[in-house]
């Protein structure tokens, strides 16, 4: 059964095993993880947090780890922009490299943005403000740079990252093997996050990809599989608290099992319609579908929400079918996508 306890009160900053402390930054997970292997241990921060969270996410990595030692580099699961949000000022005040997968590096090079998300999807608050999250790359220049293709991951040696992709074409996991250590990124999480109430509670169980910004879903099943035969002991995943032991693994499997009847909506934009990238990023997108409401009201009713949230967390750190193409489709499409 899902642990049902109100985690609203769960400290931000948690051990997660040896090695990984994972911060809860409003509703999105970030990871500082160290090379236990090697004597000079190097660190790297996985994923960036929300926009503004730069001053956060340095004061915590202090508390770990010691003033004046900055992490070895900057890997990314993926480049939505609840997780590169203090990437470009941490980048660059650190002075650190960022790795991703190649098919992500269109989003962060300036090149495309990403498909626009679907906000009839999900049946909850975080769904329904999705139009108005970023959507625009940013453009960090010759400071990304492609994982390596072997699989390795940078200044991690105990680690390996997978190819897990659908809720973006390049969205990677990093998996640690004589410990079973999966940090899924948005692969799968461990809170319904198409909920409001339910990303307040911080309720434990194992959810499909966020159904707002997923775009392939026939991908994200297969990326879903292959997690699940990974057999985690324990999944830090990109939103919720993380899960372990058998618990996990026997939601994962029913989830892999059942993912169309637990993760995939009955209908929207890429139900059935993927969005189609590749190496240049956005090639095509299916078309809107009817929204219910104009965008406005559900704007109204709904910001006050994502605000009081955003409130609430800077309060507790205040001491510190048919597609469009064409050859140009990229630039326009980061043209007409605003935030």
């Amino acid at each position: 059964m899902p642990n049902t306890a109100n985690r609203a009160n769960t400290p931000a900053l948690q051990a997660v095993v040896p090695g990984v402390w994972g911060l809860r930054n409003v509703f999105v997970n970030l990871y500082f993880v160290r090379d236990t292997s090697s004597p000079l241990e190097p660190w790297v921060l996985v994923d960036a947090g929300l926009p503004g969270s730069a001053t956060k996410i340095k004061h915590n990595a202090e508390q770990i780890f010691g003033p004046n030692n900055p992490p070895s580099a900057i890997i990314l699961t993926h480049g939505h922009f609840d997780h590169i949000g203090a990437l470009k000022t941490l980048a660059e005040e650190w002075d650190v490299p960022v790795y991703a997968h190649p098919l992500e590096l269109p989003y962060l090079t300036g090149r495309s943005s990403y498909p626009p998300p679907d906000p009839t999807v999900g049946g909850g608050a975080m769904a329904a403000m999705s139009f108005l999250y970023p959507k625009k790359p940013i453009d960090l220049g010759s400071r990304v740079q492609p994982l390596p293709l072997n699989g390795t991951v940078p200044f991690l040696s105990e680690w390996r990252w997978v190819h897990t992709p659908g809720h973006t074409p390049g969205h990677v996991s990093f998996f640690r093997e004589y410990d079973r250590t999966l940090l899924a990124g948005d692969a799968f999480v461990t809170v319904k996050q198409e909920s409001g109430s339910e990303v307040w509670q911080q309720r434990q169980e194992v959810h499909g990809p966020p159904a707002y910004f997923t775009q392939d879903w026939l991908q994200a099943r297969a990326s879903v599989d292959k997690l699940a035969a990974l057999e985690p002991q324990i999944a830090a995943t990109g939103h919720g608290i993380p899960m372990h032991g058998a618990e996990l693994r026997q939601q994962l499997h029913e989830l892999s099992a059942q993912f169309e009847q637990k993760a995939v909506p009955s209908q929207g934009r890429y139900v059935g319609h993927p969005a189609i990238a590749d190496e240049t990023g956005v090639v095509s997108v299916p078309p809107a579908p009817e929204s219910p409401l104009p965008k406005w009201v559900i704007g109204a009713a709904l910001v006050g929400g994502l605000g009081y949230l955003l409130l609430r967390d800077k309060r507790k750190y205040a001491p510190r079918g048919h597609h469009e193409h064409s050859e140009d489709y990229a630039r326009r499409y980061r043209d007409t996508y605003e935030f």
